[in-house]
């Protein structure tokens, strides 16, 4: 059972969550795609077989890609990523973090006030992300990505609360859109921001790295930092970020 979730909760996801769990992975194995963002903004576009653009403009909320309609019509087979964090400021109902929807939602979630803050703030940031697409006429990416950083800000007291804010972000994302979700970090950066707790729901890995070269990336596929088998290896190539598929 779900450690995080009511009994309702995980009765209202469960359709959802199985579907994300089967089928065919959505890359061909040894292919290479590449993933951008804001920063690409305005420049060439790389080859690949695949892209995966970024939502967000580097932090969660009120940062966004003012380019995301653009390369992602210009990527093949397109994915998105969004960026992830927890602070105690998005727990606010502000008109830019906590909306009261999730807020609404995470009453069920078993946990402490704090957790369930948390997970409202994951599904806030997913929430928030999903309509930004939208409204960018991105609506049915072929894998949400999350991308678990160090960079971003994370609790360092209580891990639990950057496992709750995960979660909410994984639920929603299950919640409102049949793609598959996985998540983007590599082992030191996952066990520093969520310490080995359980996320449920994650079906695969896409694996942070300084690799020089698509050979360097192909012997670190394999089970990936949360369990999940690992689907993309990132590696430099050409000034961009290129990804192998394992």
């Amino acid at each position: 059972m779900h450690p995080l979730l009511s009994l309702a909760s995980i009765l209202t996801t469960a359709t959802s969550l199985l579907a994300n769990q089967v089928g065919p992975v959505p890359y061909t194995h040894g292919s290479t795609g590449y993933d951008v963002s804001y920063p690409q903004c305005g420049g060439a576009y790389p080859a690949g077989a695949f892209g995966v653009v970024g939502v967000n403009g580097g932090y969660p909320f009120v940062h966004y890609n003012p380019c995301l309609a653009d390369e992602y019509r210009h990527s093949p087979l397109a994915a998105l990523y969004i960026n992830t964090g927890y602070d105690p400021v998005y727990t606010q109902l502000d008109g830019q973090h906590t909306t009261p929807e999730c807020l609404t939602t995470s009453t069920p979630i078993q946990g402490s006030a704090q957790q369930r803050a948390a997970w409202a703030v994951g599904c806030s940031e997913a929430s928030r992300s999903i309509a930004y697409a939208t409204s960018q006429g991105v609506a049915s990416p072929r894998v949400w990505w999350l991308d678990v950083e160090t960079e971003n800000s994370w609790s360092s007291t209580d891990l639990s609360l950057n496992q709750y804010t995960i979660q909410g972000i994984v639920d929603t994302l299950h919640r409102h859109s049949a793609a598959a979700v996985g998540i983007y970090s590599n082992g030191y950066q996952w066990r520093t921001i969520a310490g080995g707790l359980p996320v449920s729901g994650v079906r695969a890995n896409w694996v942070a790295t300084g690799s020089p070269s698509a050979d360097d990336a192909r012997t670190r596929c394999g089970t990936g930092f949360t369990g999940a088998p690992v689907w993309l290896v990132q590696y430099l190539h050409g000034g961009f970020d290129t990804n192998y598929v394992c």
